[in-house]
């Protein structure tokens, strides 16, 4: 097939630039007419800045990223929507090897669970307060990310204020490790492999899991500069198929092994392929000398994985909202709910047969079982995906949970 579509996308070295990559690699985009061009970059900063310019037609992108940027909290604001997601899972929360010794002390379990290792880590923090010590320092790839929003819901909800008892700074994801190493921070959230870079370098402990904090939720997704989609739905469709069928592919466990050796190459993630297999198998290797099985830790087709669901975009909105970086109006609230584009993916994907859920939203933290769903196309199974404190967030009562969530802050 000729390539008729010259589309231009950046992404960052993580293994969750994966459709993109093989959609590219494999020739799925070419079976679709498109030519993908597909640029590496070391900072979600100039993956949106380039979007916003022009020097992109689509991007690998922070799923609430999109969202940050129609609400005007971006340098270089520039409508963008996000059609597609690009998997589920994928993060941890690494720590130094002192940090984890002192969490251990204080009651910490080797399993990643996140209710034990934040009940830990917050004993940490209230005696080195007591102590008068400098606050510990946490790594996130960006404000507007899901590492940040986890890991304050996370330490939130486990007795530690992410605005008074530490701080948290933006380091890029491959930086990561040897800040950690050099001791710069204390510890991180930060997508795959670059926990398990620090587990390799023998200076981090992996404590806790994304599929721990929130289970079944959302991590990139396609960012489109909107006017581009717009001028060209032909081109946008052809790529929304090309990267289903990647993920389709990615999803499958026989082409695991490679997966690793394709992203790990130098035009790619540029790692070892051994820091790739944790992640894509499952088995996290803590750092200890340990390994975790962990359940959905990255998937990157399965229970709609691709699917953006305008729920996720509101409680990523709500987040927003509750640290203080956008008000809570009804339009901010409408910009980020139209911001996630089903109705893109449901024409793009429709002839396929896939599963196309029924609805564009969805209770999140309300299932704790796998479930069969309606769907048109193909059966479709969602969860379990619940908050590792179980609370749930209903996206038709958003006001209701933002105001609970302050409404905690406060009395704490």
């Amino acid at each position: 097939m000729s390539q008729a579509h010259q589309i231009s996308a950046g992404f960052l070295p993580l293994l969750d630039s994966a459709l993109l990559v093989v959609a590219r690699e494999l020739g799925f985009a070419a079976d679709e007419g498109v030519a993908l061009a597909l640029t590496r970059e070391n900072s979600w900063a100039s993956i949106r800045d380039r979007l916003a310019v022009g020097h992109f037609n689509v991007a690998h992108m922070l799923a609430p990223m999109p969202i940050a940027c129609n609400l005007g909290l971006t340098p270089l604001a520039a409508r963008t929507i996000a059609p597609m997601a690009l998997g589920l899972g994928g993060n941890a929360v690494t720590v130094s090897r002192a940090l984890w010794e002192e969490m251990l002390a204080q009651g910490a379990s080797p399993d990643l669970d996140p209710r034990s290792t934040g009940k830990a880590l917050a004993a940490v923090v209230a005696r080195r307060t007591a102590a008068g010590d400098v606050p510990l320092r946490f790594g996130v790839v960006h404000p507007h990310s899901g590492h940040n929003y986890e890991l304050r819901y996370w330490l939130a909800a486990s007795g530690v204020d992410p605005e008074r008892d530490i701080e948290i700074v933006i380091v890029p994801p491959s930086f990561m490790a040897d800040a950690l190493g050099a001791r710069r921070i204390d510890g991180y959230c930060v997508g795959e492999p670059w926990n398990t870079a620090a587990v390799a370098k023998g200076v981090g402990r992996i404590v806790t899991t994304k599929a721990g904090i929130w289970r079944s939720s959302p991590e990139k997704v396609l960012g489109v500069a909107a006017e581009w989609g717009e001028a060209e739905p032909k081109a946008l469709s052809a790529l929304l198929r090309a990267l289903y069928r990647a993920a389709v592919w990615c999803g499958d466990s026989d082409n695991h092994g490679e997966l690793a050796e394709l992203m790990a190459g130098p035009a790619y993630v540029d790692c070892p392929v051994e820091w790739l297999k944790p992640a894509l198998g499952g088995l996290i290797r803590t750092g200890d000398g340990g390994e975790v099985a962990t359940a959905d830790f990255f998937v990157p087709h399965a229970k709609a994985a691709t699917f953006p669901w305008k729920s996720h975009a509101l409680w990523f909105y709500s987040q927003m909202v509750r640290w203080g970086q956008v008000e809570a109006n009804p339009a901010n609230e409408t910009i980020a709910r139209e911001t996630y584009r089903p109705d893109l993916y449901r024409q793009a994907l429709g002839d396929l047969g896939v599963a196309l859920p029924g609805a564009n939203a969805k209770v999140e933290g309300a299932l704790v079982m796998e479930t069969p769903v309606g769907s048109a196309g193909a059966s479709l199974v969602l969860g379990p995906d619940g908050f590792f404190d179980g609370q749930v967030f209903d996206p038709e009562h958003v006001d209701g949970y933002i105001r609970h969530q302050l409404a905690a802050r406060l009395k704490a």
